[in-house]
């Protein structure tokens, strides 16, 4: 038998036109988790990371903000904020093109698995909005229900690559036969790992990778509304997730779908 095989994206500026975490600011802010000060200052964060691309040294920033901003923060009160604002925030940031590629290799019978620096509790809600078998993203520290502001699994750089091959070592993925989406040139060594690698949208940097090693670039710029789309089913989360690394704002975690796809690879 064949080996399941799978398509691995990047979040912010792949999928979606924005930073995942930065993009709940405001109702971070209305709920009472920010100041006015923080909110100004995320934007600003914002700005920079769309703007500058997200090289090393700009995501070690944003990095360190987002875990000090969120220390102390209500862990029950950012997951009832960002699943009560989810549609509204990301909606109109997802690109139609992502979603496209998400159907296609859905029907053609790969598992999708977001890989994502951005925090789990604002990527796996995400992830289950998009369908998505499984989803890899940072985790904060959790303390008495609260964010001690520590990162207890980081994934970024690296790590991702570390992450998709675990789970290639778990699920069984055919990781040459597999496909990888990413715009930063610090997803390099995450689209390594697969046999075929696509930038998407991507940084300098990043396009002078693909350029010399002839991976195909893909310009995603069609912001679109999901409810104008055939919506994917929902993801439905295991009892058990396996945990295998971290990401940016909130920590990493593994989050892993049981459903098993009818159509054949």
């Amino acid at each position: 038998m064949s080996r399941p095989t799978a398509a691995f994206f990047d979040l912010d500026k792949t999928i979606i036109a924005k930073s995942s975490t930065l993009a709940f600011s405001r109702e971070f802010q209305a709920g009472g988790l920010i100041s006015r000060r923080a909110m100004l200052r995320s934007t600003y964060a914002q700005f920079v990371f769309l703007v500058g691309g997200a090289d090393h040294d700009q995501m070690e920033k944003l990095r360190r903000f987002m875990s000090q901003m969120c220390a102390g923060w209500d862990v029950a009160t950012v997951r009832e904020i960002v699943a009560d604002t989810l549609h509204n925030i990301v909606d109109p940031l997802v690109y139609d093109e992502a979603v496209s590629l998400i159907e296609e290799h859905h029907l053609a019978g790969r598992d999708v698995v977001i890989v994502s620096t951005s925090g789990s509790e604002v990527v796996g809600p995400i992830g289950e909005m998009l369908g998505a078998d499984r989803v890899v993203a940072t985790r904060m520290e959790i303390v008495d229900g609260k964010y001690s502001g520590e990162i207890e699994y980081y994934a970024y750089a690296e790590e991702k690559a570390r992450a998709i091959e675990e789970l290639a070592r778990v699920v069984g993925y055919d990781l040459e036969n597999s496909y990888g989406y990413s715009d930063s040139i610090t997803d390099k060594s995450m689209l390594e790992t697969v046999g075929h690698p696509h930038a998407v949208n991507p940084d300098k940097e990043m396009r002078k990778v693909a350029v010399e090693r002839g991976w195909p670039i893909l310009v995603f710029n069609k912001p679109v509304e999901l409810r104008s789309r055939v919506r994917f089913p929902p993801a439905r989360q295991t009892v058990a997730a396996l945990a295998v690394g971290g990401a940016l704002a909130a920590g990493g975690v593994l989050w892993a779908n049981a459903r098993r796809r009818r159509l054949g690879a």
